[in-house]
């Protein structure tokens, strides 16, 4: 009996990776969809494409059992107009390729899920945000209803379709965390700015387990909100992740000097200052069970093993 087979478009980032090592230990065969295709040390089939035009890659969507996007320009830059533009293109023109694949499959995947962000609902400053909220106002709102837009318009009636609007994903080898651990460890482990705003903040590995909760399980259909559930401002984020490392207490850092920073780093300043307080209702629902559903044991967990 052959492999049940599941692609991951823009699958070579840190949640890719992480992602198609778990697939592999469950015993999926995994073709990831990617501009620059190499040999790997896995079992994972690298296939070539540019994200925007369908091409020899479609041939795999043929009898998958799911198709997973990730794809898209990472929004750590400067939010000038033309990043902007540039952001969004990436996302919704690898939606429309897809959406155009596997139009044309005889055998479609029985699973879309597509990735989306939390940034969907703007700065939600004290306001707790669930999957029934609309859209907000903002750069990354703006970016994330174009995505969703173009995924909600594709009818696709033999394939089940999810959205997972995605947190602040803590992981070892990637994202935020091993920057903000080493910034700790030399006693630059402040507050950012007022240190109020809400971090809607996730584990790799309880995320890792909800992309696969929906490839394994039917009932999973509509949008998510991927995050762990209990958000917790910058401020708290910090103090724990101080704790974790046995670093004292650290002056904030001043919004004048973070913009400053964020500057000389080509980075946006607004990915810190924006309020994110979002809850899993809907995982939760599902009784979803997170292994990591409170900060301070996913700190420990990760932060322990940081390089």
């Amino acid at each position: 009996m052959s492999q049940k087979r599941i692609v991951i478009a823009g699958g070579s980032g840190f949640v890719g990776k992480a992602l198609a090592g778990e697939l592999l230990r469950r015993g999926y065969a995994v073709v990831v969809l990617t501009r620059s295709p190499g040999k790997r040390s896995d079992a994972v089939t690298e296939v070539a494409w540019d994200g925007k035009t369908v091409g020899d890659w479609a041939s795999e969507l043929e009898g998958a059992a799911a198709v997973i996007n990730l794809t898209g320009k990472n929004i750590n830059c400067p939010h000038s107009p033309e990043n902007l533009r540039s952001i969004t293109a990436s996302r919704v023109n690898s939606v429309n390729a897809l959406a155009a694949a596997i139009a044309k499959s005889q055998s479609p995947p029985s699973v879309w899920i597509q990735a989306s962000a939390t940034g969907f609902y703007g700065d939600t400053k004290n306001h707790v945000c669930n999957e029934s909220e609309p859209n907000g106002a903002g750069a990354l709102a703006e970016i994330c209803r174009d995505w969703e837009s173009a995924f909600t318009a594709v009818d696709l009636p033999r394939t089940r379709k999810v959205t997972l609007r995605i947190g602040f994903v803590l992981g070892r080898e990637g994202g935020a965390l091993p920057v903000l651990s080493r910034l700790t460890k030399f006693f630059l482990g402040g507050a950012a700015g007022g240190g109020q705003q809400y971090i809607s903040w996730i584990h790799l590995a309880d995320l890792v387990r909800m992309f696969v909760a929906v490839v394994e399980q039917e009932r999973f259909f509509g949008v998510f909100n991927a995050v762990a559930p209990r958000p917790v401002t910058n401020e708290v984020f910090m103090d724990e992740l101080r704790q974790v490392l046995r670093r004292p207490w650290s002056p904030c850092v001043p919004e004048f000097a973070l913009r400053l920073g964020s500057w000389f780093m080509d980075a946006e300043p607004a990915l810190v200052l924006m309020s994110s307080r979002c809850t899993p209702e809907r995982f939760l629902a599902s009784e979803f069970r997170f292994n990591y559903p409170d900060l301070p044991e996913a700190l420990k967990d990760l932060c322990r093993k940081v390089k």
